[in-house]
């Protein structure tokens, strides 16, 4: 069983979102960590990149495959985990904390496609 912080959002591709005002973080989620296995490569997009949702905002490698992370939000990127760079295997040790992606300004309105941690959990039950 996999944790499901019930503070987050979720899409369906397995990003989480945590708003705070008018800035979105997003990371992966431990069970697209846990599929993917050890990471060892990030390619994070760059700061003041606009994106929309549904677009690919970074790649996130493991030894086993590369998974494209896409932008749950619209919005331009503020700021990105520079840590992620020497360190991807934050993400596995801490999806929801230190291994953070990258930071949003969100333009517009939240898109209806994010789920509640309830709704997300729902999804993965339904996988297994």
């Amino acid at each position: 069983m996999h944790t499901v912080p019930q503070e987050l959002s979720y899409t369906t591709t397995h990003e989480w979102v945590r708003i705070e005002n008018d800035i979105a973080t997003v990371g992966i989620t431990e069970h697209a960590q846990s599929l993917l296995g050890d990471l060892v490569f990030v390619d994070l997009p760059t700061v003041k990149k606009g994106l929309a949702v549904g677009d690919d905002a970074a790649v996130v490698e493991s030894v086993k495959a590369a998974a494209d992370v896409y932008s749950p939000i619209n919005g331009e990127v503020i700021e990105v985990n520079t840590a992620l760079s020497d360190a991807p295997e934050l993400i596995n040790q801490d999806p929801y904390g230190a291994g953070w992606l990258f930071k949003i300004k969100i333009v517009g309105e939240l898109p209806l496609t994010l789920l509640s941690a309830q709704d997300y959990q729902s999804m993965l039950d339904e996988e297994l």
